[in-house]
């Protein structure tokens, strides 16, 4: 198998990557979430609160803290049902329902799971599992792991001043069901916006979290029992009450020594799905990622960007955005035909496009330097926003100004791009285009930057959802929709860049649908 054609094809012609007869068997779905069995459980508490604006430091969380932290970064917060006209009956209907959280997923399907390590009073020390179905941590196992963890990640942040650590992993079958090997973007995607809101949430905490994309996979997924076919782990997150300083620190390790130090451990899973399907292109490409020695690890320059030649438009200065989180994580969703044509002024924009990079600063294992430039970048189409002309723009954080790169309404390209017509993009003012590095980084992070790339598009897309949201608007992410069109329409190839997502932005009618909130 060819991985750069693949990764080619999945990109710029997904359509040739999943089978022309592929057929989702709804029957057979997998759950949305992992479901244990036999494990000692420990309850969280469910008196959620509805609001986090006063959280006090403490020199270490206590379960309830934490239980809250949890909730509000993957718990199960909403349930829906809407109705549609029946296929076979004019005056029947059907309904669809489902569990929300607060970070989107393709789908619904939410193939990320998390786990913790975690060191409190209340607790034995060990590995647990957020088992989001019931809003309860399941221990895998026990011990202090310190050491262990922080030589699975190359010795750059040590375990031993933290609290604790969050592993996000992802399970290939929970949404390769539906979309077979356009799965693999979905899961990238879905990673990083979980990663996203926990960085938000910590806020709130008080938490300083640190995004770890390298470490050793074997030895990770060794800590947590996984076979690595399955499920696998996709990030590594150390929190603490205080800054998580990088170290520099010398010396190797490879996973085939490490995983020597601690047994294996054996547990079973509901799985819903009687059949489960292969999936052997994915696996071959999760395969060209994983790391054996902390010698692959990488960092990488922060890119001058230069914009020669560009009419600059200034932006106003933002306005002052709600701070009640809760409410604006409770009140965000995907609008479909719900956007209505509702003028946007340029403070507005101004508030959607700062406030989003901004907060989008992170601490991580990638950069050389401290404050350096996001890696994606903000694209948009706009029609009709404030004195702006309509046109094709990026979005210049350094100087709060929007850069001209074609003059036009691009809302036909766009609808004519889109694979289902879910949006009515003539009825949003706001087109927003994530926006990559077209090599993914391969020279310096091999095939793993494909996905870490995702990881961060996502991040950054869960800020412009929250921020959207905080505003009075929503935003819907799309992939299904033309990247060539935009590439050409921001002329991103001549400058190495690629779109890796489009999100409409805008106001909207309140959605036909009955939902219901779970916080206790």
């Amino acid at each position: 198998m060819d991985l750069d054609l693949f990764l080619h094809q999945l990109h710029f012609q997904n359509d040739l990557v999943t089978p022309p007869n592929w057929e989702v068997n709804w029957d057979d779905a997998p759950l949305p979430y992992k479901v244990y069995r036999h494990l000692p459980e420990y309850g969280l508490p469910y008196d959620i609160p509805l609001t986090i604006q006063d959280q006090t430091p403490c020199p270490t969380p206590d379960l309830n803290k934490i239980g809250h932290f949890l909730w509000y970064v993957y718990g199960l917060s909403q349930f829906n049902q809407t109705a549609f006209p029946s296929s076979s009956d004019e005056e029947s209907a059907e309904t669809m329902q489902g569990f929300r959280r607060f970070p989107p997923s393709g789908g619904g399907l939410y193939p990320s799971e998390l786990y913790f390590y975690l060191k409190l009073e209340e607790l034995p020390t060990g590995i647990y599992h957020y088992d989001v179905a019931h809003h309860r941590l399941l221990m895998l196992r026990k011990g202090r792991l310190d050491s262990y963890l922080t030589s699975a990640l190359g010795n750059s942040s040590s375990l031993s001043n933290c609290f604790g650590a969050v592993i996000i992993t992802t399970m290939f079958w929970k949404n390769f069901f539906k979309y077979h090997n356009f799965s693999y973007r979905l899961q990238g995607l879905d990673a990083g916006a979980l990663i996203g809101q926990l960085l938000e949430v910590s806020k709130y905490f008080r938490f300083y979290p640190k995004v770890h994309f390298q470490f050793l996979d074997q030895a990770i997924n060794h800590l947590l029992g996984l076979n690595g076919q399955e499920e696998s782990a996709y990030a590594v997150i150390p929190i603490s009450e205080h800054k998580v300083v990088h170290e520099e620190a010398p010396g190797e390790c490879s996973a085939t020594e490490l995983v020597k130090e601690i047994p294996n451990i054996t547990t079973t899973h509901y799985e819903r799905s009687k059949t489960v399907l292969p999936f052997p292109e994915i696996s071959q490409l999760h395969h060209a990622t994983l790391l054996e020695c902390t010698e692959q690890f990488r960092r990488l320059k922060g890119n001058e960007k230069k914009f020669e030649n560009k009419t600059k438009i200034a932006l106003p200065e933002p306005k002052e955005i709600t701070k009640d989180f809760t409410h604006t994580c409770r009140n965000r969703y995907s609008p479909e035909m719900d956007f209505n044509a509702q003028k946007i002024d340029q403070v507005q924009l101004a508030s959607l496009l700062k406030e989003s990079t901004e907060s989008y600063q992170y601490a991580n294992d990638l950069n050389k330097e401290e404050k350096q430039m996001s890696r994606v970048s903000i694209y948009g189409c706009f029609y009709q926003v404030g004195n702006i002309p309509n046109g094709a723009y990026r979005y210049d954080p350094a100087s709060h100004s929007l850069l001209l790169i074609k003059e036009g309404d691009f809302r036909f390209s766009l609808q004519a791009g889109m694979s289902l017509h879910n949006v009515n993009l003539h009825q949003v003012p706001i087109c927003l285009h994530i926006v990559g590095d077209r090599t993914h980084y391969k020279a310096e992070l091999d095939y793993r930057g494909y996905r870490i790339q995702h990881m961060e598009a996502g991040m950054l897309l869960q800020r412009v959802l929250l921020t959207a949201s905080a505003l009075g608007m929503n935003g819907h992410p799309l992939l299904g929709f033309d990247i060539n069109g935009c590439d050409e329409i921001y002329e991103l190839e001549r400058a190495q860049k690629t779109t890796i997502i489009q999100v409409p932005v805008g106001f909207h009618r309140a959605k036909s649908w009955l939902v219901g909130g779970i916080h206790g």
